[in-house]
């Protein structure tokens, strides 16, 4: 239950901004489940209507250009440049290479993001990176449990990879998830390799030559692998610090007042990666997921130097919107915003950028 947050929410509307509030993890309802800082997301008769508008109207229509993919530079991944590096492997799923680490967040190689293959949202594009190509991972990153950011078969190979296993950090109640479905992970004992993070709450991880904190930071969204287990476990966005580089893999999110939480307490990213995609009908979807120009605002609010497109062009069927219709709306919002290509990206499924401190 929200209790005292309705109180800081009127005055915020009355005098016409957000009011800061000092958070300290999350909050669950009276039946357990994890709630939102700022606004609940019940909309399961929506849910029904918008299923009933997209098989009446034919949606989404077909892309009529594919998205753009190039073949990856495994030599790059095996020798990273600059501060830190990033490749594009579809969607949400990102290889971050910094300080002799390996990281992947949100990776899921599956044909059908969905619960009930082959029914559901079906990929468009081959991942990026081959899953056999992949340098040995050192950690997982997971935002939230959807089908399009978690992906079983994935991390149980991620688990059985050569040598050691890659740390999963994941939000609260998805460890329990892994201990159950995926072989060979742990989530208490001396060692364990899954480990929960509520929101504000830090880790230190050591890279090659120095430690990084790693952040869960709290932002508008929601959780859930069946009907049944509605935000029974948290969602979130990660915050990557190393001494060096600086980097924000936002996860799906809406444009609300935890961004200028975020921007208060963390802003000043090196890199930020943040969704463009997955946003038709804006009268359903506007509360879980940023349009384009909203991606914009939030990549200005947070005080970014850089910034990525993700969250598009991979899974056909997450949305009304069709596949090519994301990058289009966004290069009309970067030009209205007369913000350089550079400054804001998108890359080509497998494409590889290195990044430094003050230069891409």
């Amino acid at each position: 239950m929200h209790r005292p947050y309705i109180f800081w929410l009127a005055l915020a509307t009355l005098f016409g901004g957000h009011t800061p509030i000092t958070w300290a993890g999350s909050e669950r309802d009276a039946d357990g489940r994890f709630v939102n800082r700022y606004a609940d997301l019940s909309h399961s008769q929506n849910f029904l209507s918008w299923q009933w508008t997209r098989l009446t109207e034919g949606l989404p229509k077909p892309a009529k250009t594919p998205t753009p993919q190039t073949p990856v530079n495994e030599a790059r991944l095996r020798a990273p440049q600059g501060d830190a590096q990033v490749t594009w492997i579809g969607h949400s799923s990102l290889l971050y290479q910094i300080d002799g680490k390996n990281f992947l967040f949100d990776p899921v190689y599956a044909e059908y993001a969905s619960p009930v293959p082959p029914l559901g949202p079906k990929r468009a594009q081959p991942p990026g990176i081959p899953f056999d190509s992949l340098p040995h991972i050192d950690a997982v990153f997971i935002s939230h449990n959807h089908y399009d950011h978690l992906d079983l078969e994935t991390v149980r190979r991620l688990a059985q990879q050569t040598g050691d296993a890659p740390i999963f950090y994941v939000p609260l109640g998805v460890d329990a998830w892994f201990v159950e479905h995926v072989p060979g992970t742990r989530a208490d004992g001396g060692s364990p390799n899954v480990i929960a993070m509520d929101w504000d709450e830090t880790r230190t991880l050591a890279g090659k030559s120095q430690l990084m904190t790693i952040r869960f930071l709290a932002v508008q969204h929601w959780a859930a692998r069946s009907p049944f287990d509605r935000n029974k476990t948290l969602w979130g966005s990660w915050a990557i610090e190393h001494p060096q580089f600086r980097f924000w893999f936002a996860g799906d999110l809406a444009y609300s007042p935890d961004i200028d939480d975020i921007a208060r307490s963390h802003g000043g990213f090196d890199l930020a990666a943040i969704p463009i995609g997955v946003y038709e009908p804006r009268w359903f979807m506007k509360r879980a997921h940023v349009d384009p120009h909203e991606a914009i605002e939030v990549y200005q609010k947070i005080r970014a130097k850089k910034a990525i497109g993700i969250h598009w062009g991979t899974f056909d069927g997450l949305s009304d919107e069709s596949l090519d219709q994301p990058p289009q709306v966004f290069e009309q919002a970067r030009q209205a915003s007369k913000l350089s290509a550079d400054s804001f990206a998108l890359f080509r499924i497998g494409e590889t950028r290195s990044y430094s401190r003050g230069r891409p």
